[in-house]
């Protein structure tokens, strides 16, 4: 849609990379408003983001680029251009998950109670970064007669694949339910009976709505049984948080008896 924001001089601000910029200000800022009432050093969540960011960014581009192995073995300069898109969530997911988890244990902090402090971060976030996605014109629908269906530029990946196509517009989709995901955890966080419940609330429901949005995206191959990758690591997470959530509220309630 407006792959770039402006220009100054020689320097190109990218819509893509801008929005993940503003999506990481604005989840540390409130991750940091939430350490101090939760009694954590604000420069441990500070330090904690760019550890989170960096490795998040790695791991997302690095599974867009396994899972598109074939076209960057043909143009392995491409790997590096990171402002013409190409992040898979879960790859920085899981790898942002294997770094935080380091770092907090690392740092002798309660890892639930961190967990807890930075999911709506997370949540809110990803809100964010999904308008990059609408303006860049990835992570795009497949063809709808919906009346508010999009149509995306030429030169935009959801051109480069249905053309001119009434596309149904999962980017704002999946920025409205991560908002609302993100409600949903502020409000139950002054409520939450035990530490995890709030991040373990956060990967339910985007591990649900992940994978009913994913029936809506143009962009992911199916893989076994009509599911797209991102479904089955959706199920996964969300079946796994489900059960974690189940067995720590029966562990919360069977002690305050």
């Amino acid at each position: 849609m407006h792959p770039i924001l402006f220009r100054i001089g020689l320097i190109t601000i990218y819509s893509y990379g801008f929005m993940l910029a503003v999506a990481f200000l604005v989840g540390i800022y409130l991750a940091k408003q939430e350490a101090a009432r939760s009694k954590i050093p604000k420069e441990v969540i500070l330090d904690l983001g760019l550890y989170v960011l960096i490795s998040s960014i790695v791991g997302a581009r690095l599974l867009y680029v396994l899972l598109n192995l074939d076209f960057f073995l043909s143009s392995p300069s491409k790997i590096i251009f990171l402002n013409e898109g190409g992040l898979v969530f879960y790859g920085g997911f899981i790898t942002a998950i294997v770094v935080g988890f380091w770092y907090v244990i690392k740092k002798g902090l309660p890892l639930f109670k961190v967990a807890d402090l930075v999911a709506p971060s997370v949540a809110v976030g990803q809100s964010i970064g999904r308008i990059g996605c609408l303006l860049y014109g990835c992570c795009y629908g497949c063809p709808t007669t919906l009346p508010w269906g999009m149509h995306f530029e030429i030169g935009s990946p959801a051109y480069g694949h249905y053309g001119s196509m009434s596309l149904h517009p999962t980017q704002i989709y999946s920025s409205l339910v991560n908002l609302s995901i993100f409600l949903i955890l502020a409000l139950r966080r002054p409520k939450a009976r035990f530490e995890g419940e709030i991040s373990l609330l956060y990967l339910i429901l985007y591990g649900l709505s992940r994978f009913m949005i994913e029936n809506l995206r143009g962009d992911n191959p199916e893989a076994l049984l009509s599911l797209t990758h991102p479904q089955y690591l959706s199920l996964i997470i969300g079946i796994s948080a489900g059960i974690a959530y189940l067995i720590k509220k029966n562990e919360t309630r069977r002690l305050s008896q």
